[in-house]
C-alpha cells in the first residue's frame, strides 16, 4: 500500500485558463488539473494529470478537493469534462451541489 501524502496545491490563472498544481516531497514534477473559465459562474474542468511517481499517493482526488472547495467559496459551478474529474464527482454524492451535470 502507498502512503497518502498531503500535496502542497497552488492556483495559478491566466485569462480565461487556470490549473492546480500539486507537489510532493522532492518529486519535481507537477500533478495537474486545468479548467476553463466560461463566465463568472461557470467553469469546465478540462483535464487532471498525475505523473507516475505520485500514482497511489491521493494526489488526484485532492486536486479535485481543492477545485470543489474553491468552487463552493466562489460560487461557482464546474462542468466535469475530465473523465477522472467526473469519476470522483460520481463517488462523491455531497458534491453534488457544485457540479453541473
Amino acid at each position: 500500500m502507498v502512503e497518502t501524502t498531503s500535496p502542497d496545491i497552488t492556483l495559478e490563472q491566466d485569462g480565461s485558463k487556470g490549473r492546480y498544481l500539486a507537489k510532493v516531497g522532492g518529486i519535481t514534477e507537477p500533478a495537474e488539473l486545468t479548467f476553463s473559465i466560461v463566465n463568472e459562474h461557470l467553469i469546465i474542468a478540462d483535464h487532471t494529470g498525475v505523473p507516475d511517481s505520485m500514482r497511489g499517493m491521493g494526489v488526484g482526488k485532492a486536486l479535485v478537493e481543492r477545485l470543489v472547495d474553491d468552487a463552493r467559496r466562489k460560487q461557482v459551478k464546474i462542468v466535469p469534462l475530465c473523465p477522472y474529474v467526473n469519476a470522483q464527482r460520481r463517488k462523491h454524492p455531497e458534491w453534488a451541489d457544485v457540479f453541473q451535470a
